[in-house]
């Protein structure tokens, strides 16, 4: 489109290293130097290509450092990225995630380019259901509510009633009239919440493929002395049951950030892990790693190129978008009713 208005990238310099000397020297334990080499030429042209397009920077906790710490404007877990996305002046969101995420974002701000830098970004847990699924679970269960995970497509929002996180998902459910609730799609976290609730969850089959591979005689192997496990509820019930912790991203985060903690096997995405050692370097991480494949396709050379070109662009249909977005809100909604 317009590429030809921009110059090639810079070679690695003396000049360019001596500009990003504190940013180097914050990740340097995660990135060998020969990695930064490759890296920061791109991490300069994405921060001046940044400015020119008036784009913000999403980047999902599993994002690699050198894009988390290196071009991120605001990092954080799915739903968050989105809804603060939405508050910025920006007139472009670049999504450092999976497509549902980016589908997500643009539900939020209709009037905003949406871009994500591999439109093949996907995650399993979206890809398990479909809207016809969700269609054909309500004639099996007349009545019943449809509580979906933000893990989902636009087109599985819209046939839902309500969406919920994993932090928020107990509350979500139990805010519900009716004592059966379908919950979709993820059976694992499903299965964590109806521990909780007195309501009946109709569940699917759907699973993360980074959490599932966890297990808890893995835990309990690799686990040492003074080690605090903290485990998302994606993963099976048996490494929920070996953590000392359970919680989203976010909370993890939170759990490690409140202190008193030297010691912490982090049970879920490897980047993560990363991310958090960086942040945190007093706290020692013991990580039994799964990358997101998904994930790692999303690099600095792609997010270059979708800053350059404007593309690809996230599209959501109108009607689809209204409909998801009213799940979205109703959550929102029962959120600030709790606080009330």
């Amino acid at each position: 489109m317009m590429a030809s208005t921009y110059q090639a990238l810079p070679f690695f310099d003396a000049k360019l290293e001596a500009e990003y000397a504190d940013l180097y020297e914050r990740v340097r334990d995660r990135i060998s130097p020969l990695e930064w080499a490759v890296h920061l030429p791109y991490i300069d042209a994405i921060r001046a290509l940044k400015v020119q397009r008036r784009a913000v920077i999403l980047a999902h906790n599993y994002q690699p450092p050198e894009i988390y710490f290196g071009v991120a404007d605001i990092t954080g877990d799915s739903l968050a990225l989105a809804q603060r996305g939405a508050t910025t002046s920006a007139d472009v969101i670049v999504m450092c995630g999976v497509h549902f995420m980016a589908e997500t974002a643009k539900i939020l701000s209709p009037e905003k380019l949406v871009l994500i830098p591999d439109v093949s970004a996907g995650c399993s847990l979206a890809e398990s259901i479909s809207a016809a699924d969700v269609r054909l679970l309500r004639t099996r269960y007349p009545g019943a509510p449809v509580v979906s995970y933000v893990n989902t497509s636009a087109e599985v929002k819209a046939e839902s009633d309500v969406c919920c996180t994993s932090a928020n998902a107990l509350h979500v459910v139990e805010s519900m009239e009716s004592d059966t609730v379908i919950f979709l799609p993820d059976r694992y976290l499903g299965q964590y919440v109806a521990k909780q609730t007195r309501k009946r969850l109709i569940l699917w089959e759907g699973s993360c493929e980074v959490h599932e591979r966890f297990s808890g005689d893995e835990v309990r192997a690799m686990r040492g002395p003074g080690v605090m496990v903290l485990a998302h509820p994606e993963c099976p019930p048996d490494v929920l049951e070996a953590a000392d912790f359970v919680g989203s991203t976010a909370a993890m985060s939170d759990e490690i950030r409140r202190g008193g903690v030297s010691r912490v096997m982090l049970i879920t995405e490897c980047s993560m892990a990363d991310n958090l050692a960086i942040e945190f370097p007093k706290v020692s991480f013991t990580r039994p790693c799964n990358l997101c494949p998904h994930m790692q396709k999303i690099t600095l050379p792609k997010i270059y190129r979708a800053l350059r070109e404007l593309a690809p662009i996230v599209e959501v249909d109108l009607q689809v978008a209204a409909r998801a977005r009213k799940s979205l809100q109703r959550m929102l909604t029962v959120g600030r009713r709790e606080a009330a």
